[in-house]
């Protein structure tokens, strides 16, 4: 669980003050203390303590109060260094400066052989002050050496909420239109909880929404245990236990502030008479630390004590930053950001130096320059004319100074075009006529802007384009309208780059005829080939066919074409001489294939048989309707040579099911005669009702369709209740509304029609005459079936 971290912080203040100054210090570290001006120098580099992530043994540091003259309280600045919860620091290990002296104000450190962490104090000048504090972090250092590390901490996450906060006003009081889109890339970038409902509010009033309640916004920066480990020690799952507590607030964010008044009761049992310490977070003001308070300082016994952090002692961990993209990048854009994750400390802090990004052009290493912009979650050239002067990049690495020390990566998904990078494939020739799809390849893709197809005449169009990869363009060029000729493809790309220029073919691709099949018999015949669109007529002998719909696929156009009359008169297995006219009045040769007469079904017979459930009165049915549930048998002769796949069967919907020998769904009765059989509920994977066709299946010749049944919904009528001397009775059961009329006699003289979405369980009727009735059903509403009553009651 992602908690934030400064609500932790503020309950530190609790142990230092005792009970009634604690309920004081609840709320977040929102008071300027005093302003500390410290420099590190290692191994003749000085840099400012702000600039520097972690100390080490051997760093000189200088330190100084900057306060202001008329200052009327004079403070000791301490310097001590720790060296572990169970080992108190020698005496050696602290210095002192007077603030309030011309000379001397500046304090002079050295970090010693084996300290672990750095604390700076300020102590109101009182007799033996120095000597006060130095004893009191030599008799309990354990608690000294947890504040060191969670007011760091919580420094560093003071620093990403203060980076935020004045980012978003400076959005909203400079570009306030932005502010809906920036702040979401600012808060993943800082690790800020965001409060999206703000987004929808009046734009006056979004930026005032966002900072709100500060002290909730921070969340855990990624890392690899969880901040209750890094600092305490303590296993997560005590954490939360203490946490749970209603002492601790059980809230969301409640382990942490549990493991701060744990701290803070370590610190409370602490005080003196003399002094209580006030904790400080240290966040940058340029090269200086300010020192943020949660509370007043006390100049009056116990005089405040303010106890900040200096950086952790020991190897600085290098940058685990990971590129924020997967997909290229463009370095040439003019908009270009190049987004980083888990990096909130770049954006938060000064620790990151010197930044570059080495790539290699033409062989060559070099390097760009890059700036970090906060508002957009990531680095961006800092000249785009450098980026200018760059081509034929693919991928970079970061480079730069954390801290003292250099460090190398993430690689960066970078990319920038080569000169004439681009060319055409397969070849140079494009077709008129039609839209046509133009592959690009070689060039960086995302630095591609925009297409222009310019004609002979000097007409232009803008084709539509993705990136089909990184280094692929799929163009469409929209040739529909365009003469055949030379044309010239311009390839825009962004920043500075030159125009890349691709010279083009168009001609009309002429329709190829590849084969034409007819069965005898048939009047419809198929065509094969490409560009079959330019197709007007073909004429096989005195049958002249005209074109129909075309299809494209892998293996080329296919179109089915429709005579007159049948195709009768040739000798079946004979290839005759065909001519297809095209649009354009040319004429193709093409031979024509007769085939052999395609197979035909005649039905023999068919029946229908279902079985009611029980208590459920009998339908009978006529011989061409077939109950959802029941089961279907028929016969069919096969005429013009044995059938050998199967027979497909479809519904209304366009559903088709097949039967075949091998699942025994068919079989044979002499050469010419084939039985079926059936369940209806179980021909396809849904429920069907109305006209059910079949066809007989011979490859790619199939028999015409023709009707076999029509499938029905059964009501389930369970009786005709009639009272004693009564002239109507109630004719009861389930889904009655599949009944359009009701009839005593065969030839519906007097119904009793029944309203379209009935949902009721019982239909009044006249007492019937007969044990029979008939029914009209809304799936079949021209078939009469027959209800066969039990004796009326």
């Amino acid at each position: 669980m992602i908690r934030p971290l400064i609500p932790i912080f503020a309950a530190i203040a609790l142990v230092l003050t005792g009970d009634a100054l604690a309920q004081q210090q609840q709320g977040g570290f929102d008071l300027d203390g005093p302003v500390l001006s410290i420099t590190v120098t290692r191994d003749g580099v000085t840099l400012p303590i702000t600039a520097v992530p972690s100390l080490r043994a051997g760093d000189r540091l200088s330190a100084k109060a900057l306060l202001p003259d008329t200052k009327s309280a004079r403070y000791l600045l301490i310097g001590t260094f720790l060296r572990g919860a169970a080992n108190p620091p020698p005496k050696d290990w602290f210095e002192h400066a007077e603030t309030w002296k011309s000379k001397g104000n500046v304090l002079e450190l050295t970090v010693p052989e084996g300290a672990e962490q750095a604390l700076i104090l300020l102590a109101p000048q009182t007799g033996g002050g120095f000597d006060a504090v130095r004893d009191g972090v030599r008799g309990r250092p354990g608690v000294f050496v947890r504040a060191a590390k969670d007011l760091h901490q919580a420094s560093l996450d003071q620093a990403r909420l203060e980076t935020f906060v004045a980012t978003v006003g400076t959005i909203a009081d400079t570009r306030p239109g932005e502010l809906a889109t920036a702040a979401p890339l600012l808060a993943k970038a800082l690790g800020i909880k965001l409060n999206t409902e703000c987004l929808t509010r009046p734009r006056a009033l979004q930026a005032s929404c966002l900072t709100q309640n500060k002290e909730t916004l921070v969340l855990q920066a990624q890392r690899g245990t969880t901040l209750a480990e890094t600092l305490t020690g303590t296993p997560v799952d005590v954490a939360y236990r203490i946490a749970a507590t209603p002492e601790a607030g059980a809230g969301y964010y409640s382990p942490y502030i549990g493991l701060a008044r744990d701290v803070a009761r370590l610190f409370g049992a602490f005080r003196t008479a003399q002094y209580q310490y006030l904790p400080a977070l240290t966040v940058a003001r340029g090269d200086d630390l300010q020192l943020k308070l949660n509370a007043p300082p006390s100049f009056q016994n116990p005089r405040s004590v303010l106890l900040a952090p200096l950086p952790p002692i020991g190897v600085a961990t290098p940058p685990s930053w990971q590129p924020g993209s997967r997909t290229p990048i463009c370095l040439a854009r003019s908009d270009v950001t190049i987004p980083l994750d888990d990096a909130s400390l770049l954006f938060a802090t000064n620790y990151a130096r010197d930044l570059a990004i080495a790539v290699t052009v033409g062989g060559k290493p070099s390097e760009i320059p890059v700036l970090v912009d906060v508002a957009a979650g990531g680095l961006r050239p800092a000249s785009l004319d450098a980026v200018a002067a760059l081509t034929g990049i693919e991928g970079g690495v970061l480079q730069g100074k954390w801290g003292f020390d250099r460090f190398s990566g993430p690689r960066l998904p970078l990319v920038l075009d080569a000169p004439d990078a681009w060319h055409a494939e397969p070849d140079d020739m494009i077709v008129v006529g039609r839209e046509h799809g133009l592959t690009l390849k070689g060039g960086a893709a995302a630095c591609v802007s925009q297409l222009t197809l310019r004609d002979s005449k000097g007409s232009e169009r803008h084709p539509a384009w993705t990136a089909t990869a990184a280094d692929a363009i799929e163009a469409k060029l929209p040739l529909g309208t365009a003469a055949p000729g030379a044309f010239t493809l311009t390839i825009a790309r962004h920043g500075a780059a030159p125009m890349q220029r691709i010279a083009l073919k168009g001609r009309v691709e002429a329709s190829r005829l590849d084969r034409f099949v007819v069965h005898l018999g048939d009047r419809e015949a198929v065509l094969r080939g490409s560009r079959l669109d330019q197709v007007a007529q073909l004429d096989v002998g005195e049958h002249r066919f005209a074109p129909g719909d075309v299809s494209r696929g892998e293996q080329g156009d296919r179109m089915t074409m429709r005579a007159e009359t049948a195709l009768t008169g040739l000798t079946p297995g004979k290839a005759v001489p065909a001519t297809a006219t095209l649009r354009d009045g040319r004429r193709l040769r093409v031979t024509a294939t007769i085939a052999p007469p395609r197979p035909s079904a005649t039905l023999i017979s068919r029946e229908a048989a279902y079985q009611p459930a029980q208590g459920v009165l009998p339908i009978a049915l006529p011989d061409a309707l077939l109950p959802e549930r029941g089961r279907l048998a028929f016969s069919f002769r096969v005429a013009n040579g044995p059938l050998r796949e199967g027979i497909e069967l479809a519904a209304k919907d366009g559903s088709v099911a097949r039967l075949d020998f091998a699942s025994g769904a068919l079989q044979r009765v002499g050469d010419d005669v084939v039985v079926a059989s059936a369940s209806a509920d179980k021909l396809f994977d849904h429920d069907v009702s109305g006209p059910l066709r079949f066809r007989l299946l011979n490859g790619d010749a199939p028999s015409d369709w023709q009707p076999l049944a029509h499938v029905v919904r059964l009501p389930e009528i369970t009786g005709v209740a009639c009272a004693p001397g009564e002239a109507e009775c109630a004719l009861s059961g389930r889904s009655l509304f599949l009944i359009a009329a009701i009839s005593q006699t065969a030839d519906f003289a007097d119904p009793v029609a029944v309203p379209i979405g009935f949902v009721g369980a019982s239909i009044a009727l006249p007492r019937p005459a007969g044990d029979t009735l008939f029914l009209r059903l809304h799936d079949a509403p021209d078939a009469i079936v027959g209800l066969t009553l039990s004796k009326p009651s």
